[in-house]
């Protein structure tokens, strides 16, 4: 085995990357070591890009949508072995005794680790992990899809699947980009009317591929109104980080609707209370998941067959992948590959 990996490492807030050969590391106890096969490229790498996170310390590997097989397992793992298939996500591990993970809620740990962040990622070719961030990968889902679902699919699954609607219930879907175009697949997916709100009547053939029952789009219609017309929608899921359309929507939701948001704009969400208090609406937000949520995760993608729309890019070519998510003009997500 070679003694030394590549991965794509930023020196400081702001820096470009850095392609470096670096030892392999050694997984300590309760940890893995992961072969990465692939590592998607999320907006949240920006955090780490531009030194956007309190505290972060120089240099990081980013990337928190991995994918690949444990190649070394350290003392105290038992449930893992060498050679499983395993992805590893933005939520990197918890420490099982604050008074949150004591109540089982080990997304809301006091003490939580964020992958990519508080210890390197996946833009390079192994990754240590915390055994208690995996999620088993199913036979037959490939390495550059399974990368995705873990953030972005993760986020919007676990979203839905908590929200409270049943089958049958409408649930729009505003925005239809990188976690967009997953939230439309898993809403049909999921059993509810799905309605998916866009600008531009060149996506509506894009979100009725996806399983969109319903296209809004918002540059000819009023949104607002379609919505009502469907009798509101008990859920709003907001994937388009613009809080300007995000507030536009509210008065959308029916009777206990929720207006839910997963993906975090940088302004701040402006609405009036008086729809919220009249139909006893809410609007809320939504962490990504565990390793066991995105497990589920993954699970429910191999089954229902849902699939996120990928770029691939060699680790050689890191900073031309970031460039195309961070432009936007990815469809819809890029993905690292390191074969």
């Amino acid at each position: 085995m070679a003694k030394t990996m590549k991965v794509a490492q930023i020196s400081k807030p702001g820096g470009d990357f850095e392609l470096v050969e670096r030892e392999i590391p050694q997984p300590g106890a309760g940890q893995v070591r992961v072969k990465v096969e692939a590592c998607g490229i999320c907006h949240s790498d920006v955090l780490v890009k531009d030194g956007a996170w309190p505290g972060l310390q120089y240099p990081r590997v980013p990337g928190h949508e991995i994918a690949g097989r444990i190649d070394a397992v350290g003392d105290r793992v038992t449930t893992w072995k060498v050679g499983d298939r395993v992805g590893v996500g933005w939520h990197g591990g918890h420490d099982f005794v604050c008074d949150q993970c004591r109540r089982g809620d080990f997304a809301m740990c006091n003490n939580r680790k964020i992958t990519g962040i508080d210890f390197d990622g996946g833009y390079g070719e192994y990754m240590i992990a915390p055994a208690e961030s995996l999620a088993a990968i199913p036979d037959g889902l490939p390495a550059e899809e399974a990368g995705p679902f873990m953030c972005a699919g993760v986020t919007v699954f676990n979203a839905l699947r908590n929200a409270g609607a049943r089958a049958g219930d409408v649930v729009a879907v505003q925005g239809i980009g990188g976690l967009g175009h997953l939230g439309v697949q898993y809403a049909r997916r999921m059993g509810f009317e799905t309605v998916a709100l866009g600008r531009g009547k060149d996506k509506e053939a894009l979100a009725k591929k996806l399983g969109a029952h319903h296209y809004i789009d918002s540059d000819v219609s009023d949104t607002v109104a379609e919505l009502q017309k469907l009798g509101g929608a008990r859920i709003i899921l907001a994937t388009a980080p613009s809080a300007k359309a995000i507030s536009s929507v509210v008065e959308g939701l029916g009777i206990n609707g929720n207006l839910l948001v997963p993906a975090a704009p940088n302004d701040p969400l402006s609405t009036s209370v008086f729809p919220l208090i009249m139909g006893r609406r809410q609007v809320s937000g939504w962490y990504s998941g565990t390793g066991r949520d995105s497990q589920d995760t993954l699970k429910f993608s191999a089954l229902s067959d849902v699939h996120p729309m990928i770029e691939k890019y060699p680790l050689s070519e890191v900073a031309a992948a970031y460039e195309q998510m961070h432009s936007g003009k990815a469809r819809f997500r890029a993905v690292l590959t390191m074969s």
